[in-house]
Order: structure tokens, then C-alpha cells, then sequence
């Protein structure tokens, strides 16, 4: 049996809409922050269930820009380890160890500005200075 033996909906109703109409319908849902079938509920009987979780729409565009941002971050760390696995003084890259760290930082504010949030102001506390602890 698939699903959950818990499960309260067993009734189902099946509904033909064009491609057009489909993609407007998920667009509308994505926009409620609800699955097509959460908000289908939720326009036809005024709720949307108690499991349907309202998600923040995110700007599908910020989120691409994070994304390639950290593959870059990624590939530098990638590099930095390399380095110092060929003998390199790990003192001698602490410029490019903070940079990724700040790129990082910037990265969990834009994320958090992306799900609607306002990222806190908060420093890394990673202190790359010699002698700190």
C-alpha cells in the first residue's frame, strides 16, 4: 500500500487543465508558498490542510546568483586545501582564507534576504590575526 496507513485523504478528484492553465496554477501556488494541491484546498474550501506548510517564495534568480557564488567559493577553498597540502605555510594564506570567509558571510545574508528574513549583523569570529586565538 503506498503511503502512510494514517493517511486521512483517500478521496481524490482528477482535474484536465492545459499547459498554460498548469503552469499558472504552479505559479500561484509557488507565489502562496503552497503545493498545487495545498492551495487547490485552500481556494476550494477556504484551507489549505494542517500539514501545508507555507514556504517564503524565493526570487529563483537571487537563488541562482548564491548558487554560482558559492561554486567559486567551493573552487577557492578547493585551491587554498591544495596549497596547503603541498607544504604551503597556512600563515601565508590567511588574506584568502578571510576573503572566503567574508564571501560566505555575504552569501548567508543574501540567502537569508532571499527567504524574506533580515540577516542579523553578526562577525565570523574567525580572527585571522597572528597570535589569536
Amino acid at each position: 500500500m503506498a503511503g502512510s496507513e494514517k493517511r486521512q485523504r483517500s478521496a481524490a478528484i482528477g482535474v484536465r487543465l492545459t499547459s498554460e492553465e498548469r503552469a499558472e496554477l504552479d505559479r500561484r501556488a509557488d507565489a502562496a508558498g503552497l503545493s498545487a494541491s495545498a492551495y487547490l484546498r485552500a481556494c476550494g474550501l477556504g484551507d489549505a490542510g494542517p500539514r501545508a506548510a507555507r514556504t517564503p517564495p524565493v526570487a529563483k534568480q537571487e537563488m541562482v546568483r548564491i548558487l554560482g557564488q558559492l561554486g567559486k567559493i567551493g573552487s577557492n577553498l578547493n585551491q587554498l586545501a591544495r596549497a596547503v597540502n603541498r607544504g604551503a605555510d597556512p600563515n601565508g594564506l590567511a588574506d584568502d582564507i578571510k576573503a572566503a570567509v567574508v564571501a560566505i558571510a555575504e552569501i548567508h545574508a543574501d540567502a537569508t534576504r532571499a527567504l524574506g528574513r533580515v540577516p542579523a549583523e553578526k562577525t565570523s569570529g574567525l580572527d585571522m590575526r597572528e597570535g589569536a586565538p
